[in-house]
């Protein structure tokens, strides 16, 4: 658990075995998320080879204006997918505004200054089985909702 805000860029194996934590970092080297089981990572610049390779759990999003993230990443255990849904967008905004606060990055004030155009160039690195998890969760949970509500009438 806990925050992290890295000005510059990582070296390899960049929050490997994360468990919880959040993350911002303006570049990784190789490995990155690698193994990784819970938390949120924010990379706004370049990954190395192999990101996500073995990652089951937590969510990465990767600035990748120059559309090249894609043939960096492990996609055995991930999908690569936009930010979807408002509150999705907001907390990586927020992410990106504490990285700015407390390190005054450049990066992230380009990114912030231009968010309507920077948002869709965000890869949303999303494991296979943890978005199973969740999406059956929000059915469960809509269904206790659901059920509530017609022991209620």
């Amino acid at each position: 658990s806990g925050e992290v805000f890295f000005r510059g860029k990582a070296g390899e194996r960049f929050c490997v075995r994360n468990s919880g934590a959040h993350a911002v970092v303006e570049g990784v080297g190789d490995h990155g998320c690698e193994y990784m089981t819970g938390g949120r990572v924010v990379i706004l610049g370049d990954t190395g080879r192999n990101f996500a390779a073995g990652m089951s759990g937590g969510v990465a999003y990767v600035y990748d204006p120059k559309n090249q993230f894609e043939s960096r990443c492990n996609p055995e255990m991930v999908g690569l997918e936009r930010v979807e849904t408002a509150e999705e967008e907001e907390a990586v905004r927020a992410m990106i505004e504490k990285h700015r606060r407390f390190t005054g990055s450049a990066v992230a004030k380009e990114v912030l200054e231009n968010w309507s155009t920077a948002l869709p160039h965000f890869v949303k690195v999303y494991p296979h089985d943890y978005k199973r998890v969740i999406e059956e969760q929000a059915k469960a949970a809509e269904q206790v909702e659901e059920a509530a509500a017609a022991a209620a009438m």
